[in-house]
């Protein structure tokens, strides 16, 4: 994966991508397939999100994935519609 410069060396959010990249990354190169890096992401951050906000927002996050699921909107290989 990359590291991305889009904003600033201070922007949290971009340091904490960096960090998920570099461990994906890290994952992979000790023979860990894509689907086991994201299964152990999705879970780690499932549970990190309920444990802030509480299983009824999380809930609610889950379900407003499936239009953006949808709608290609996680899809690297966009379609316009």
């Amino acid at each position: 994966m990359r590291t991305f410069e889009l904003a600033g060396k201070d922007d949290d959010n971009i340091c904490a991508l960096d960090l998920i990249l570099a461990a994906w990354d890290e994952g992979l190169d000790c023979g860990l397939a894509p689907e086991q890096m994201a299964y152990a992401a999705l879970f780690t951050a499932l549970t990190d999100l309920v444990g802030i906000y509480g299983e009824t927002a999380v809930q609610k996050l889950v379900r407003g994935l499936d239009r953006r699921l949808e709608v290609g909107e996680s899809s690297l290989g966009r379609r316009t519609q």
